[in-house]
């Protein structure tokens, strides 16, 4: 099992995806890694997680920002855009590569669902094209070989997470056929490169934590201390988000919309808090942050 690695100091981060505005959900990610970084006086990042051109909403990038920026949230050096990084995604495919850790594939999300079983996250790939592609002119999207050996995760909130790779989700793709790289690779480079200790997010990501811890093992990187939160849905029970018409913060009333993140994630502000300012928030916040009472 992986030891938590000891670090020098704390460096967390928030990393939306400009698919639309900020939702209650959302910002529920942001203020409890916002709260974790700065109650153990370490850094908190941003990072613009664009990877894909035809799901990022035009201006949804600034106006995530400028609703950090309204919300006081402040991080600390520059914002990081995945859209500019392909060359140090290609270097990381380039590493696994020479290493034989990756191979080709032309199969379609319908042809696996055709002739694979399901597994935690959806079809396994049955290894169709595991062994070599014929000569073809078809798109070729990239897999990383996975194995069978545990891969175990001790995250700050759930607990022990313990996953077989190759029985539970397959080989996955690091870079799509049509060229995009795929958010589990790019996560990971990103992390590592901006020396991320601590990753704290929505407990929608935490299946797919073994992969990344998987991909850091393969890459020689080291794996942050984890802690996934627990996820805002809506009165049907889906997750906010675009697709199901997440509302977005109300920035007119910044305060209100923080004392409710806060309250979701377990702790009880005082009343005179609602009249004070964002600046006032934050103290108290930050004084009074408890993980454990996440509920």
């Amino acid at each position: 099992m992986n030891q938590e690695p000891i670090f020098q100091a704390y460096r967390g981060r928030f990393a939306p995806s400009p698919t639309g505005p900020l939702h209650f959900g959302s910002l529920v990610a942001a203020v409890g890694s916002y709260l974790e970084a700065r109650s153990r006086h370490g850094e908190w990042l941003v990072r613009i997680e664009n990877l894909d051109p035809s799901r990022e909403i035009p201006g949804a990038s600034k106006e995530i920002l400028s609703t950090l920026e309204i919300l006081g949230m402040e991080w600390d050096g520059e914002v990081v855009y995945q859209s500019r990084r392909n060359e140090a995604y290609q270097a990381a495919l380039i590493l696994l590569k020479n290493k034989n850790l990756i191979y080709p594939c032309v199969c379609s999300r319908k042809e696996i669902a055709d002739s694979s079983i399901t597994g935690i996250d959806g079809p396994i790939y049955p290894r169709t094209c595991h062994r070599g592609l014929p000569d073809t002119e078809r798109l070729q999207a990239l897999r990383v070989r996975t194995d069978n050996n545990p891969i175990e995760i001790k995250d700050v909130l759930r607990g022990l997470v313990r996953q077989r790779l190759e029985s539970d989700i397959g080989d996955f793709v690091l870079r799509r056929a049509d060229g995009i790289f795929a958010y589990q690779l790019a996560v990971v480079v990103d992390d590592a490169e901006q020396g991320v200790t601590h990753v704290v997010r929505g407990e929608d990501l935490l299946n797919s934590t073994p992969r990344q811890v998987y991909l850091q093992q393969l890459l020689g990187y080291p794996t942050p201390v984890y802690m996934h939160l627990p996820v805002v849905v809506n009165t049907l029970g889906e997750k906010l988000s675009k697709q199901t018409h997440a509302a977005p913060i109300v920035t007119a009333d910044p305060v209100s919309q923080l004392i409710m993140a806060i309250r979701f994630l377990g702790r009880k502000p005082p009343a005179e808090l609602a009249e004070g300012d964002v600046a006032s928030f934050w103290k108290w916040a930050t004084k009074n942050w408890k993980p454990e009472m996440i509920p």
